[in-house]
């Protein structure tokens, strides 16, 4: 059970390089009384504004502080005098990036539990530097770590022991570092305060850490690793896509038609709003080489070809509607359709040779990105069986799913080898 009246000051910042550019976060989880670190969270974002990251940071402070005790009061102190305005209530929300986030931040805790306070930069240090650490980390390709942080050492005026605002000699780099980002931090700050209830402690550096009990099924201890994500964007409409032809790795490789185009356009800006993506790959056909280059422009990241990833050789089905198919290879339709090891006419892939060719891909991409959310520009079947075999789903479910044109997707796989279906066709951005 959560304790009443515990109290915790949240510290956050965000910050872009260009503005927009190279963004990140920082936030940090404080005892008011001591003046103790309790968390830390940092994420590079891609690219995003100021305003984007300083929410952002919020949010995960926010979530933080939920993890440790979601009954606690929490008196959050930002430098960003719109973030304090906007959500203390005083000044009116206008740019269409700020209300979803404002709003995804009033919904993490109970408005009478949280109060917002604007301090100056130079009191927000710790914050700054763990946005700073986040934007050096995404800058090199990695994705920030608490373990690495050094964002106590430049703290103004406190250290890890002592009431905030109060000096000491003590600077106390052992204290709880212990959420990483939005999918990790949760699981680290339960395990982190499972003392509050043990029974057992443990030392580190010197200072006694209780130890979480031990406990089975739901209960269980979490997966403390972040884990590697996969977004999974469908490419744009091609001239094919509308009329719903069989348009797979076999055929005339189509570019993007002009609505294809104005289709990527939109799930960039999307994803420069979400600001989670630090690497992306693409199937080597040209609609997706299309549209996962208009994304890299928007992000400022490079496109690496993951052959894997390719959509099915459909054969002789190649450039055909459904009726055309099954007007002229009837039997073989229905083969394919009974069975994933029946391959369409003329030499194409099953959707049992598409599997496995797709679940190399997945692997190789959890191998060479780990902990990191990957964006995948990609096609029907092979998006449809990353769904299916995170769910342990039959082949049959691939006819289950609707996938349109410039959807997105998200599974996050975990280093204990769970997967986890985040999302299905999301076409919101596309208006």
């Amino acid at each position: 059970m959560p304790s009443a009246g515990r109290q915790f000051v949240v510290e956050a910042d965000g910050g872009s390089r260009g503005n927009p550019g190279p963004a990140g976060y920082g936030a940090v989880v404080l005892d008011p009384a001591t003046g103790e670190t309790l968390a830390e969270a940092a994420e590079f974002i891609g690219v995003a504004t100021n305003n984007v990251a300083e929410y952002k940071g919020l949010i995960a402070g926010l979530r933080a502080a939920r993890e440790l005790d979601p009954a606690a009061s929490v008196r959050v102190r930002m430098d960003s005098k719109l973030v304090v305005e906007q959500m203390s209530g005083r000044w009116r929300i206008k740019h269409p990036d700020m209300k979803p986030l404002a709003e995804q931040a009033a919904r993490i805790l109970p408005s009478t539990q949280v109060s917002y306070e604007w301090i100056p930069r130079e009191r927000n240090k710790h914050a700054d530097r763990l946005a700073n650490e986040a934007m050096d980390a995404g800058k090199r390709g990695l994705r920030w770590e608490p373990s690495a942080s050094m964002a106590e050492l430049a703290r103004s005026g406190r250290s890890g022991s002592g009431p905030l605002g109060a000096e000491s000699a003590d600077t106390d780099m052992g204290a709880a570092r212990v959420v990483g980002d939005a999918a990790a931090g949760a699981a680290r700050a339960r395990a982190a305060l499972a003392g509050a209830t043990a029974a057992t402690s443990t030392p580190v550096r010197g200072k006694a850490v209780a130890s979480p009990t031990p406990s089975v099924g739901w209960g269980a201890a979490p997966d403390l690793g972040a884990p590697t994500t996969l977004l999974l964007l469908r490419h744009g409409e091609t001239a094919l896509t509308p009329e719903k032809r069989f348009s797979g790795s076999g055929g005339t490789d189509p570019e993007l038609s002009a609505v294809g185009r104005g289709q990527a356009e939109r799930a960039a800006a999307a994803l420069a709003g979400r600001g989670t993506v630090q690497a992306i790959v693409s199937s080597p056909l040209r609609r997706c080489r299309e549209t996962a280059a208009v994304v890299a422009a928007r992000l400022g990241l490079d496109v690496r070809i993951e052959e894997g990833l390719r959509e099915t050789d459909f054969g002789a089905w190649e450039g055909l509607t459904f009726a055309e198919v099954r007007e002229r290879y009837p039997d073989d339709l229905d083969a394919w359709l009974a069975s994933a090891k029946s391959a369409p006419t003329g030499g194409g892939e099953s959707f049992a040779t598409v599997a496995r060719r797709v679940a190399a891909a997945r692997d190789r991409l959890i191998a060479g990105y780990p902990g990191r959310t990957v964006l995948a520009v990609t096609h029907v079947t092979p998006i449809k069986t990353l769904v299916r075999l995170a769910l342990g789903a039959p082949p049959e479910s691939l006819f289950r799913m609707e996938l349109s044109a410039a959807a997105l997707s998200e599974v996050a796989y975990y280093g204990d080898g769970n997967a986890s279906v985040r999302g299905l066709n999301d076409t919101g951005h596309l208006g």
